[in-house]
């Protein structure tokens, strides 16, 4: 952000985390206490004290002014303060895009509008959310909802960003850039200042709470039980799983394209979902074809949805950007009610390579995880957009940046194909879509094999396949313990354009093997990370980077939390 005119200015030196930093605070004008140019007023430096770890400080500041003006406010009321003006700034960018739409000519452009109307009301819920959190906080426990609220906030930029590239033309765009501005920054700013909670509380000499679950998080896994499961997983849990396993669980929908179930598809049943339900709702959907477009609804929560295996049990759709249907529309199966599990299902896109962007699976479900699943397409097979996601035992083909989007997701334990692309291609396993720095987005994968298809096989050599490329200034990619394969060039990633986030991006790999896992030659952008410290790879171990301890539901999956041992 351009910086813009201060009238009177001074240095107020906060202690944050252990560092100084530095904050220019406006002592005139409607902020003004008063007291002159040379003092800051108590409400001055708690403003200051919150607005410090923010990239768009004056923003922060101006947002602020209102509650600022309160000598007794607390850093409580001040938090609130920012979450409110940001959902304040996206409700206005919601029915902007509205007006801005309306000049929209063109199906595509149209349903592009549409996308955002649906975006940025799910980052107005989110923010929602995050503003009766910290609400219903004690600041001294606050520190424990961290990670929650930078979740919630994540997404929203997530959101924002997705509206935002689905907008194509450049006037339309711009005018929606703009139209989004006040709302980027203020998200920005509100999940820096989430980020940063210990060391505000630790200026206003507030004293933190150091859980046993925020510690839990940087341990190591917890071993499986006798029955192969975690240890943390919960009594009903454990017995829902070793039910469905030996085919003694009861569903409460059967869906079976023979007539021999309750709903001959799976849009039935998902419609009979009942209101206000409690606990899981299990969905059991028998061998077949399902040539249907799914989309798992907000309200539709905690649903345990499994087939008869992979090859066996298969949604299809061939919806893709050549037919002029936007990637956020094209997936063939879309999930956003939180607490989704699918387990031994296939899902699929048919268009082909030449249909570019179309989506198999996109996953914007917090909490979400999928066991023994196959996720089949070329271009954009897998897009995990938002939130918590967890991948194990399952099987993803494509492409061209057929692993994409700014989920905090881990894939572990799976078979990664990378398929036979159309001529003058070349092939990238991830795209990673972090804008911002504080997002605590990004994508892990652990223990698992990128090998080429059959197909591909005899000709891997000659097409250029990498591990990834940088679709956003701060994308985030970490492979460790998993076996790579010689069809990966020696450098590992290609760059999107040009120098764009060569230097802000961040790929790692750690303790990889197989013929394409050396990393001497290497890309040489600053960005580029080999980890040989077992503790900076933990971080990106299920546990610490999306919470898996507390929310992991049956999946069938030992040493979730963290490395897997070789």
């Amino acid at each position: 952000m351009k910086a813009s005119k201060i009238v009177a200015a001074t240095v107020s030196v906060l202690l944050v985390a252990g560092v100084c930093i530095g904050v220019l605070v406006s002592v005139k004008g409607k902020g003004g206490s008063g007291n002159g140019e040379g003092q800051i007023s108590s409400s001055s430096k708690s403003v200051a004290a919150i607005c410090a770890p923010t990239d768009y400080k004056e923003a922060c500041v101006n947002s602020l002014s209102g509650v600022g003006k309160n000598e007794s406010a607390s850093p409580k009321d001040l938090i609130q303060a920012a979450i409110a003006s940001t959902l304040e700034e996206v409700k206005a960018a919601l029915n902007k895009s509205g007006s801005i739409g309306s000049s929209a000519t063109g199906s595509s452009q149209k349903m592009a509008f549409e996308d955002c109307q649906d975006l940025l009301q799910f980052a107005v819920d989110e923010l929602q959310s995050s503003f009766s959190m910290v609400g219903d906080s004690d600041l001294h426990t606050v520190n424990d909802r961290v990670a929650e609220l930078q979740n919630w906030l994540s997404a929203v930029i997530s959101y924002q960003q997705t509206c935002l590239d689905g907008v194509t033309d450049p006037d339309l765009q711009k005018q929606m850039s703009n139209g989004m501005l006040n709302a980027t920054e203020l998200t920005s700013n509100a999940l820096a200042i989430v980020s940063a909670i210990s060391g505000i509380l630790t200026t206003f000499n507030i004293p933190l709470n150091n859980s046993a679950t925020s510690r839990r998080l940087l341990e190591e896994p917890d071993a499986e039980d006798a029955g192969g499961h975690p240890s943390w997983w919960s009594h009903e849990d454990r017995k829902l799983m070793a039910s469905q396993a030996k085919g003694q669980v009861r569903p409460n929908a059967v869906v079976a394209k023979d007539g021999s179930g309750q709903y001959s598809t799976i849009a039935a049943a998902l419609a009979a979902y009942p209101k206000n339900n409690k606990g899981r709702y299990v969905l059991y959907v028998k061998a077949g074809i399902y040539n249907e477009y799914i989309t798992v609804t907000k309200d539709q929560v905690n649903i345990f949805m499994y087939g008869d295996g992979p090859r066996k049990t298969m949604i299809t759709g061939k919806k893709c950007n050549r037919d002029g249907v936007s990637t956020f529309r094209s997936a063939s199966f879309s999930v956003i009610g939180n607490g989704f599990i699918g387990k031994s299902m296939g899902f699929q896109n048919t268009a082909g390579p030449e249909g570019h962007q179309a989506v198999a699976l996109r996953v914007q479900s917090d909490m979400a995880a999928f066991f023994n699943c196959r996720m089949d397409g070329y271009q954009d097979t897998l897009y995990v957009q938002a939130h918590r996601q967890f991948y194990r035992n399952c099987v993803i083909s494509g492409t061209v940046d057929f692993i994409f989007g700014d989920a905090a997701a881990v894939i572990q334990n799976s078979l990664i194909i990378v398929r036979k692309p159309m001529d003058n291609q070349q092939n990238t396993v991830t795209a990673q879509g972090r804008t911002d720095k504080h997002e605590t987005t990004g994508l892990v994968i652990q223990n698992c094999r990128i090998v080429p298809e059959q197909k591909l096989y005899p000709v891997r050599l000659q097409i250029r396949s990498y591990l990834g490329r940088p679709w956003k200034q701060y994308s985030r990619t970490v492979i460790m313990e998993s076996t790579i394969g010689d069809l990966i060039q020696p450098e590992g990633y290609m760059p999107w354009d040009g120098n764009f986030a060569l230097d802000t991006l961040y790929y790692a790999e750690y303790a990889n093997w197989g013929p394409g896992a050396a990393t001497d030659k290497r890309v040489k952008w600053k960005g580029f990370h080999v980890i040989t410290n077992r503790n900076e790879a933990l971080q990106f171990t299920t546990g610490p980077f999306v919470q898996g301890n507390q929310w992991l539901r049956p999946t069938g999956m030992p040493y979730v939390l963290g490395f897997n041992g070789k």
